[in-house]
């Protein structure tokens, strides 16, 4: 566990439980109503906390039996006193329900906070990978060197 002072290491603790425990309700209250997301997957963006929980349910509902564990490095961050921001590498490593490893991805995300009556929420996030070009395709593995 991170400072809970520094709201983007708080809100990356929090994510990361939410997506373990499958939680839309405890995914969704770390975002802002009216969040807009670039998302890796999928959609060019979603706009509002409506869409972003339907992604949520659909995306733990997929799951089945299946565990994703979320850890991140590289997090850096900064905060004021009404908004804060942070960026950091993700990895998603999922598991069987009898603990064996699946698979595993990483990618990037900056995020924007901003303080609110309810406390820190997210109102932006950016999650993205970078692309080979010979391929076209998205580089999900990082080397470790970077």
């Amino acid at each position: 566990m991170h400072d809970r002072h520094d709201p983007f290491l708080a809100a990356l603790d929090a994510y990361a439980a939410a997506v373990k425990a499958k939680d839309v309700d405890a995914f969704a209250a770390l975002y802002d109503d009216d969040v807009h997301v670039f998302d890796l997957w999928g959609r060019w963006e979603l706009r509002g906390l409506p869409a972003w929980r339907a992604m949520a349910r659909e995306w733990f509902g997929s799951l089945g039996g299946e565990t994703v564990v979320v850890t991140h490095a590289h997090a850096h961050s900064q905060a004021g006193a009404e908004l804060a921001y942070g960026h950091a590498l993700l990895t998603y490593t999922a598991y069987a329900a009898d603990g064996s490893r699946l698979r595993s991805l990483d990618n990037r995300i900056s995020a924007a906070l901003a303080r609110r009556a309810q406390g820190w929420k997210i109102v932006h996030e950016h999650t993205s990978a970078p692309v080979d070009h010979a391929s076209g395709k998205a580089v999900l593995q990082r080397d470790g060197a970077e």
